[in-house]
This record gives structure tokens, sequence and C-alpha cells, in this order.
């Protein structure tokens, strides 16, 4: 198989771009380094697309190494023809290389196995050739052997049936005609398992759905309520056209005597051989489609809960809200340096709303505080309620946000956060937490598993494997997206630097408290175990600002520098200018980049990269998203009114729809059919992000189920 052709036909590039790829890839370069640095190697192929290709580069090449490994093996049995290698080589997936390999795997002993040991595989070669003249108990008597343990004709003949049935079932030919027809054809049903138990799945009690219209969200419904013993799914396949077309493969000739015996064996074959297993892998195939599809769907909204905007220079009051135990508050600096934590009982069963509000107010006032980070857990609700009383008491303007905490708890109890507030408890942490993920979300969000972070759907049941390896390239992505200040960022932002490893993130931050700030990115060589292609990979995503190199508080990377410094000499500039408002109008002083670019020895693409960079050093890619919605007051869910419009702040985006926060602690629903009147919708992610601010209408309140269908149809 040319893989590099493969590539290029399924993500839609040109085959020099997939051969670039693969050869950096190959050499050990980071996808967000490739996708930053390599821009003129690639022609300019983003992280997503260099992601997927990565994807599918190790699964192409792990198909190959099983076409090497069934063609070895039966080589060695000595059955391999010319035509089965050129069947096995044109293989496209795993799947059809299975079938071919399966008439050829060694078995476990099977009733075939058992009946060939007897000796009855030429009564079943008999019967296969459909040529005999007399009925086949009279045939079936010359194979009876009380040493190999066939005690009579019916015996033997099972026997051989066993034999024909399993032929029949390995047959890669029927396989692949009988699951396409399954997946063309066939349904998935479910029942429920008791019709009076209530739960989730209540629509799931009497499905039914062809499998080629089978959604992902519903595939991943049933399978957990599958695993918790409350449906019961089975694949309902076009069985008597199946059969049909069978018979009319294996029964060729019209005999009295062996097509009803085939007849039978092809049916038995068929029920205990082919449908179990098809349905397994067209089950296991839609989980796994309905996987990636979930995955996508986290990821993309992983990224946009990543990228959200940080609320830089604000002293933040984290408020991390529960009931008994009371509500825990951090006041964290600009810098995000906690100055004070303290715990108040504002809500049941204490309820000591004015001692609360007095502790409140004093903080506020001894630290300048303007802003309150609300956690969206338990009492949260209740907490809100205190904060807008006690907002309209004050003298000085101070708002709220509710903040999406899933995680929180997750990070505060983990060996990090015990590393980073040794004398904290796990609610002063969690306190911090919520007020930092206000500040800087990325580096605050980076500390926690990404599975933890609620912003997708099913997580629980999916491959973790894959869903760690995807969300981690997420996080990754994001992260270099952003750049890290070298000598602020903790080593939990530090290992996702591409190149960086946890050992080296560590090494960092150790090198740092040791020898103080860094002045140059060069002195990252002296970090242990960073060596020179660890340096080549990170460099460009460290910043230094107020070093001994203007260059390093920008993402050029050092091997530009020299380029970057002769552009600014050409252009009547020097290093000290970088920063500064004078190099505002450089990109239009270039009048020719590609003459620039060939005096300066780099590629066009990098040119331009490095005018950006120089006009706006560092840019945080961030400032362009949806700032987060500050509040001053509440509403109830029962002051909503059928018709209302208000704004809102989507905090969950799945297959059917998007969930948005509209001040009233319960999230409502915008299905996808309610999105936009613009256009059809295949999926919410064409048209909202998390983190988006949106208008809303509604349309119903369910206050007892506590339910709220929205529409952005205004």
């Amino acid at each position: 198989m040319d893989i590099i052709a493969v590539l290029q036909q399924e993500l839609n590039i040109r085959r020099n771009q997939v051969e670039a790829a693969v050869k950096l890839i190959d050499e050990g370069n980071t996808i967000p380094f490739i996708a930053r640095y390599r821009k003129e190697v690639t022609g300019s192929l983003n992280d997503e697309v260099l992601r997927n290709l990565h994807e599918r580069l190790l699964y192409l090449r792990n198909l190959e190494e099983k076409k090497a490994q069934v063609l070895s093996s039966i080589e060695e049995q000595g059955k391999l023809t010319e035509e089965l290698r050129a069947q096995i080589v044109a293989a496209q997936t795993l799947v059809a290389v299975e079938d071919l390999y399966r008439p050829y795997r060694p078995k476990r002993r099977t009733r075939a196995t058992i009946a060939k040991e007897k000796g009855l595989e030429p009564l079943a070669n008999v019967i296969m050739l459909q040529m005999v003249s007399e009925p086949l108990e009279n045939i079936a008597r010359d194979y009876i052997s009380e040493e190999k343990g066939v005690e009579d004709a019916a015996q033997a003949l099972d026997g051989a049936r066993d034999i024909i049935a399993e032929f029949i079932s390995d047959e890669a030919r029927y396989r692949t005609w009988i699951r396409k027809t399954t997946e063309g054809e066939g349904r998935i049903a479910s029942k429920a398992k008791d019709e009076k138990a209530q739960s989730v799945y209540e629509m799931y009690y009497d499905f039914d759905e062809p499998i080629s219209k089978m959604a992902g969200h519903r595939v991943l419904a049933i399978n957990r309520g599958e695993s918790e013993k409350l449906l019961a799914v089975h694949v309902e396949a076009p069985e008597e056209k199946i059969l049909s077309w069978l018979e009319r493969q294996i029964i060729t000739k019209d005999n009295p005597y062996t097509s009803p015996a085939l007849r039978e064996t092809i049916a038995d074959s068929y029920k205990r051989l082919i449908a179990p297993a098809i349905e397994r892998e067209i089950r296991s195939e839609l989980t796994e489609k309905a996987e990636e599809g979930a995955i996508r769907v986290f990821g993309k909204n992983l990224t946009q809960l990543l990228m959200q905007p940080p609320i830089a220079g604000h002293t933040v009051l984290g408020w991390d809200p529960a009931f008994r135990t009371g509500c825990k508050l951090a006041v964290v600096d600009p810098t995000g340096k906690v100055l004070d934590t303290v715990v108040i009982y504002p809500t049941e069963p204490q309820k000591k709303v004015k001692e609360a509000k007095d502790i409140l107010k004093k903080l506020i006032k001894k630290y300048g505080i303007d802003l309150i980070s609300v956690g969206n857990g338990t009492a949260s609700r209740e907490s809100e309620m205190v904060i807008v009383d006690l907002l309209k008491e004050l003298d000085t303007h101070v708002e709220y946000v509710i903040v999406n905490e899933a995680g929180a708890s997750v990070y505060s109890a983990s060996k990090l956060a015990t590393e980073e507030f040794p004398n904290f408890d796990v609610g002063q942490r969690s306190a911090a937490s919520i007020a930092r993920r206000l500040q800087d979300p990325l580096a605050e969000l980076v500390k926690i598993d990404p599975k933890a972070i609620g912003v997708g759907q099913y997580q629980h049941d999916m491959n973790q494997k894959k869903l760690g390896e995807a969300l981690t390239g997420v996080v990754e992505d994001c992260v270099n997206k952003v750049g890290v200040d070298l000598n602020t960022a903790s080593a939990s932002l530090l290992e996702y630097i591409s190149g960086i490893t946890k050992v080296i993130a560590k090494n960092i931050v150790a090198y740092r408290e040791e020898n103080g700030r860094f002045t140059s990115r060069r002195e990252l060589l002296k970090v242990a175990k960073l060596g020179p292609k660890a340096f080549e990979q990170c460099a460009g995503f460290m910043r230094i600002s107020g070093g001994s190199e203007p260059l390093d508080a920008t993402s050029v990377h050092p091997e530009s520098y020299d380029a970057a410094r002769k552009l600014l000499q050409k252009m009547g500039y020097t290093s000290k200018d970088i920063g500064s408002s004078g190099l505002n109008g450089l990109s239009r002083k270039v009048r020719d980049y590609k003459k620039m670019a060939a005096e300066l020895e780099i590629g066009e693409i990098t040119l331009r990269d490095i005018v950006g960079e120089l006009e706006k050093p560092a840019r945080d890619p961030r400032d362009e998203m949806p700032k987060p919605i500050l509040r001053t007051d509440v509403l109830e869910m029962k002051d909503l009114k059928e018709g209302m419009i208000l704004k809102g702040t989507v905090r969950n985006v799945i297959d059917f729809g998007a969930f948005v926060d509209i001040g009233v602690h319960q999230d409502g629903l915008v299905h996808i059919s309610q999105l936009t009147n613009k256009k059809f919708v295949k999926h919410p992610l064409e048209v909202v992000s998390v983190g988006d601010v949106v208008e809303v209408k509604v349309m119903s309140v369910d206050v007892a189920r506590k339910r709220i269908q929205l529409t952005m149809k205004l």
C-alpha cells in the first residue's frame, strides 16, 4: 500500500505536504513545533490536519505490519496462493485482513476441529460436492468408528455439518457481503429489561432505528443503558435475504439428498457462528465511530474552554460554595498569589448571612477586590443570592462571575495541589483554583486531568487511552498557541510545551528556584536533560520579558534571530525597538515579501510570521475570544417567562444541541433544531462553541424537572 497516497487522498492535501509532514514526525518533531515553525516545509499544514495525519499514519503502518504477519503465518502453513496474497495486500482495513486470515488462524478446539479429528472432513467434502445419488445416511455409515468416537451415521453427519458450517463462517467473501448487507439494511433495537423501572433511558425502552442512521450519542446512550443492566440491545439483520443469498452461493446443484442438509447447515452457520460475530463487529464499529465523534466534540469544547480570555489585573475572591461545611473563600492577587483564606456560613443549615457579609466587606476593603469568582456546584445558587444582596450594600463597584468548577475537587485533592498548597485543606485549594480559573483559565485548567473537565458526553464510557491521547493533544496545542512566560510558568504548564517532558518541566522550575530568573532562552540548555533537540522544539514557545535578548520576548524562533535582526536593520530599526509602537507599521513597510525573503535567506511564510510577531510581540490569541459575562444581579428559574430574551454563555456543546448558562443556575438547552434558521445544521459545533456569549429566547420552563428549553432563532 502506498501510505503517502492514501493520506494525500483522505486529507485532501498535496503529496509533497504529506511526505514532508511524515518525515518531520519520524525525525521526532512535535505537532505544535511542525505547525508553527515548519510551515515552509509542510505548506502551512495546521495542527488539526497534522494530528489527523499522525493518527492515520499510525493506523496505516499498523495495518501494513498486520498484513506482513498474516502473510508470513499463512506462508508457513504452506497455504498462501497468489490470489490470497493479492487480496491481503489490497485490504484497506484491519477488519478486512482479519476476515481473510480467519480460515488460517490457529483455532481453539471447536465443534468443527473435533469433527476433523474424528476423520469426518472427507464426508463434509462429499456433501459439498453435491454429487451423491443416495441418502447421506448410507454414505455416513462408512465413517462410523468406535475408535474415533463416531457411534452412528447421525453422529457422522452432525460432525460433517459442523465442518461445513465453520467453512461457510470462515469464507471472507461471505462475511464481507453479510456485514455490508446488515449495516445497510439492519436495525438496532433495544428493550427495557423492566418496563416499570424509571431511568434516564426511558426513550430507549422500546427503541428501533436503522444501523445506517444511528447517531453517535444514541449509540453511547444504549451502550451505557445496557452496561447498567437496564436495556437489552440487539442487531436485527435481514435474515431471510442473507440466508437466501448464502444458499445461492453454496447450493450449486439441486440434489434431493444434499440440498436439505446444506440448507440446514447454512442456517446453523449463520445463526450460530456468523450473526453473533457480525453483531459484535457492527456494534463495536458503531461504538468506535461514536467515540471518535464524542472525542472530537470533547476536544473542540475543551479547546474553547482552555482558550477563554484571561481576566488580568484583578484581585479576585474565589468562592467555593457549600452548605453544611461552609463556603470556602480565597483572595488571590493579580499574579495568582493567595493572600488570604476564610470560611463563611451564609447557607443552610447555619444561615449566618450577616456575619458572612461583614467578613466579605472587610476582605473587599482590605484587598481591593473588584471581582468574585463563584463555582457553579452545590449551593452556588444560594451563594449567588448572598453575593447579589452584598453588592447592593457596597459603595464600591464589584462584579461576579459563575465559573464552571468541573474538576476543581479532583485538583484540590491531587498530589499537585498538596505540593502547591501544603498548608491548605481541599476547600481552600478549591477556592484558590476557582479564582485562578478566571484570571488565567489555561494555566489553571492544565493542572486537571482533561477528562475531569465536564465538557463532553459519555467520557467515562470511552476508550480511556484514546480519549487521554486526544485531550492531551488538545491541551498541547492550546498551551503552545498561547506560549508561556519561562520565569513564571508552573511545571504543570511547562510539561505541555513542545519537546518538554514532566521531568524536564520540573528541572526547569528547580533551575529557576536555584539560579533565579532566566535571562535568555539559550540558558535553557543549562537545564538538566534539556538537550539541543528539546531546545529546538521548545524555545519558540518560551517567552522571557526584560531579558538580555529582546527577541526572547517574542515567538520568533532562535533559529530565525539573525534573519529578524537583518530585517530590523534593513527597515531602520534595532532589537531595542521590539515591543514599542514604532514597529506597528512594519508589515506595510516591507514592499516585496518575496524579494525580502530571498535577501534574508528564509522562506516567505517565515518572513510574514516574523513581521507579524515583531509588530505585536507575543500577542495572546485568547484576546479574540468572547469575554465572560460579569454579573451584578441574579435571576431565578421562576422569574423566567416564555419569550424572554437573555444573554448567556455556552457551557457545553453535544451532538444534539448546546447547554447555555443564562444566570439561573440551571443551564438551558438549545436543541440543534433551534440553533439557527439560516441553514441545515449537521452538528451544533458548526454554529456555537464553549465560551461563546449568545442571545437566546426562552421557549419553555419546567421548574419541577429543572428543564429550560431555549432557542437562538430570535
